[in-house]
């Protein structure tokens, strides 16, 4: 949702959860993932410790929280999709257009502190473990949208599998290319490129799935 779209209230409340991760980012880039406490976050973010659990759950999903908006992607290109498009097609479209945005969410982003943080994930078991998590839940989410739509969990498992793992090999690259200090200009047309190979790939061995029904 656009922040201009937003009530008064919902533009607050999506500041303070704003403030509350960077705080948090700050302090874990700083020290460590293991050596800051929420309590730590809250004073840091300006607000009670009460808050920061009534925004995230936990201490991870302070840190993790914006990622896990993206769990359902996959799945959502796929339920929107128009009439007669595949799901490769879906994801790949998808996909291009968050290439053309330099979204963040596929590791296209020149911000130094993200990079910082995808390390720090990389770095902090608990925290490496909670990702893979999420991309167990983005194939769950899609293969109930592919088995939904086709009535074959079997092959909507091993579509959802395919898919999701093309799209996590391009972005694992970008987040590659950007450790190795090339920037987002000079890696955007080339992910494109990435992308569609990635997909073309996916494609010869789905061939159009699902067809229509």
């Amino acid at each position: 949702m656009a922040e201009q779209s937003m009530g008064l209230r919902e533009r607050k409340k999506r500041q303070t959860a704003m403030r509350i991760w960077r705080s948090a980012l700050d302090l874990f880039l700083e020290r460590g993932y293991d050596k800051v406490s929420v309590a730590e976050i809250a004073a840091a973010a300006d607000v009670s410790k009460m808050t920061v659990f009534n925004y995230f759950g936990t201490k991870e999903d302070v840190l993790l929280g914006p990622m896990e908006e993206h769990v359902s992607d996959a799945a959502d290109a796929v339920r929107e999709r128009a009439p007669g498009e595949s799901a490769v097609a879906a994801l790949r479209r998808q996909f291009l257009v968050k290439v053309a945005e330099r979204d963040p969410s596929i590791g296209l982003s020149g911000d130094a502190r993200l990079l910082q943080m995808r390390q720090l994930i990389s770095d902090t078991p608990a925290l490496a473990r909670r990702m893979l998590t999420f991309q167990m839940r983005s194939v769950e989410l899609l293969a109930e949208v592919l088995a939904e739509e086709t009535g074959d969990r079997l092959l909507a498992g091993v579509a959802a599998h395919q898919l999701v793992a093309a799209r996590g090999a391009v972005i694992l690259e970008n987040h590659r290319r950007l450790v190795a200090g090339d920037t987002v200009e000079e890696m955007a047309d080339d992910c494109a490129a990435l992308a569609e190979r990635a997909f073309d790939l996916v494609e010869k061995g789905l061939q159009g799935y699902p067809g229509n029904a």
